[in-house]
């Protein structure tokens, strides 16, 4: 397969292809090893396996030889199928895969695919040759439910990677050292942002002084923006009796991923509480403590929330994916007439929290809308999906946003725009949200009496403004590889006196560039000034402003930038207006 086949579309059939190589290696090596599944993945493929016993990385360097063999070999790759019975004949030696059979149609033609002595229950598609899998590296093993189900067993997963070419190997392997530099859950605890502790448990972090410090100067950030355009401030309880959720329709369709405190079914006769996935039944009541018009609305609640998601152990990843998180979450109650200005204002709240911090240019835009197969995952009924869609869509094209569009992606009680970005690996996850909900106003009896005098019902668009904030920070980590622009980072400026006759001056430079709210620290440590710079350079601190006999005499620092390297003498004074400019500017 030449390079432009691999890059327009045939990168799926390249890689399944690599999977049944590898899969075909691994059964040489250890025959009572048995197949579960080997897909072609969004950065490269995969195959599970049960084995008696760990694979280690030197097992994967064994398995790498025993694929160069087979790939030596020049075996086709031969489809044929079979019927059900001689199918499951076949895998009757793989349980996993008789499994798989069992649940196809019983009329079905079940298809395989054959390489030399290896064949593998597979509907493709796959490359004509193995020789045409030129390089590869399988990269690492891990463990993997079967079917990603923890009461199944736990399996042995390669992943692996292949190009057509040496070259085009090395370069994705020079690019995923970059991403492993910049990985957040390395360089979050390298640079003392967050923690975590096996006595606390997964997806539960301990932000550390520097970190909270960022989400602190995004919090106020979001806040005060927020306020501008005319938000109101709530603040919600954690948890709430059943009884919400069962309103919201929580209890029915996200139960599995909330914690619930006591007999989940009520059963010992006491209350059961749950504690909040989400803020908006919260913020509901907040409208419901008096009647409304149509003069009142639109009504912008917004909160800092903390929410709570009961996620699978194998989701947990460092900051990104949590238990507990903190989010910029906010609700607009408004009439049908002001659905659009109101969804724009969202957009437009969103980008310019996007251009901000500087993760404008690596997001794209999703429109996420029900799956008319799967009709039990939602509430409301098909013709008022398709209404609100169509509504959305057109709010979508009158701004002319460039967006994609994804089934079965929406929220159970309406569409939404998702804010889509990837992490330093690849993987993809939602930053910001953006909903339109037909249903739960109704559901709560949250009426306003409109011109006509008639009461009805509004929409509410569920909206975040910057999303998580600790996938946020996350993000941020690994878009600056840590160094953080000086308006964001948790200390923006580190004095270096040259020796103990300095630290006086030192100390007064210090108070005066916090007296001016500069967020700033002070070296003392009797230490050379060779190894107080270096110090301060792996801390990636925007500023080091070094003091010795002449600066202390002129009201003076040498001041060295991150980013421009030595700036020379500069007046104590005119650093702080420097400083403060960069700040105000919110420079990257």
């Amino acid at each position: 397969m030449d390079k432009e086949v691999f890059d327009n579309g045939g990168k799926k059939a390249f890689w399944h292809t690599a999977s049944h190589i590898m899969a075909q290696a691994v059964k040489r090596l250890y025959p009572d090893v048995r197949l579960a599944i080997g897909p072609a993945i969004e950065n490269g493929f995969y195959y599970d396996f049960d084995t008696a016993a760990p694979l280690t990385n030197e097992d994967l360097r064994k398995i790498e030889k025993e694929m160069k063999k087979i790939i030596k070999e020049g075996h086709t790759l031969e489809k044929f199928t079979l019927p059900r019975e001689d199918a499951l004949a076949l895998m009757k030696d793989e349980p996993y895969k008789t499994e798989l059979i069992r649940e196809l149609p019983e009329n079905e033609a079940i298809t395989f695919y054959k390489q030399g002595e290896f064949t593998d229950l597979c509907a493709g598609p796959h490359l004509e040759k193995v020789s045409e899998v030129k390089a590869f590296r399988l990269m690492s093993v891990t463990g993997a439910y079967w079917r990603g189900n923890e009461k199944n067993k736990m399996l042995r997963r390669i992943y692996g990677i292949a190009f057509p070419d040496r070259e085009a190997l090395e370069v994705y392997l020079t690019a995923l050292e970059e991403a492993k530099k910049r990985d957040h859950n390395k360089l979050g605890r390298e640079l003392e942002l967050f923690t975590t502790s096996e006595y606390i448990g997964q997806g539960l972090p301990i932000l550390m002084p520097k970190g909270a410090k960022i989400m602190q100067i995004l919090q106020r950030f979001v806040e005060d923006e927020e306020e501008k355009r005319g938000y109101q401030l709530t603040k919600t309880p954690f948890m709430a009796k059943s009884d919400l959720y069962k309103i919201s329709g929580h209890w029915d369709h996200y139960r599995e991923g909330m914690f619930v405190m006591g007999d989940a079914d009520g059963k010992d006769g006491k209350e059961v509480f749950a504690l909040r996935p989400m803020t908006c039944p919260f913020q509901f009541q907040a409208y419901l403590t008096k009647t409304r018009s149509y003069r009142d609305l639109p009504i912008r609640y917004n909160e800092t929330s903390t929410l709570f998601r009961n996620e699978a152990s194998g989701e947990m990843h460092g900051l990104i994916r949590l238990r507990q998180f903190t989010l910029s979450e906010g609700h607009i109650v408004c009439t049908p007439e002001q659905l659009e200005e109101e969804f724009r204002g969202c957009i437009d709240l969103a980008k310019y929290m996007l251009t901000a911090i500087g993760l404008d240019g690596d997001v794209y835009y999703r429109f996420s809308k029900w799956d008319a197969e799967n009709k039990e995952k939602y509430i409301g009924s098909p013709a008022q999906w398709e209404r609100v869609q169509d509504a959305m869509r057109v709010i979508l094209d009158r701004i002319g946003i460039a967006y994609r569009e994804a089934d079965g992606e929406a929220a159970f009680y309406g569409p939404k725009l998702d804010i889509q970005i990837k992490n330093v690996h690849g993987k993809e996850d939602t930053l910001i949200t953006i909903q339109i909900d037909f249903q739960l106003a109704e559901r709560f009896e949250m009426e306003y009496t409109d011109a006509d005098g008639q009461k009805k019902f509004p929409y509410i668009i569920h909206r975040s403004s910057v999303g998580c904030y600790e996938r946020t920070l996350a993000l941020l980590i690994e878009k600056f590889a840590g160094a953080f622009p000086a308006w964001l980072a948790p200390v923006q400026a580190k004095i270096l006196p040259i020796s103990e006759k300095h630290a006086d001056y030192a100390r007064r430079a210090e108070e005066t560039l916090r007296a001016n709210g500069f967020r700033v620290e002070c070296d003392l440590r009797n230490e050379k000034i060779g190894d107080k710079i270096r110090e301060a350079q792996k801390q990636k601190i925007p500023y080091m402003l070094v003091v010795g006999d002449k600066e202390a005499e002129t009201e003076t620092v040498a001041a060295r930038s991150r980013k421009e390297g030595e700036l020379g003498a500069v007046a104590l004074s005119d650093f702080i207006d420097r400083l403060k400019h960069e700040v105000d500017e919110r420079q990257a």
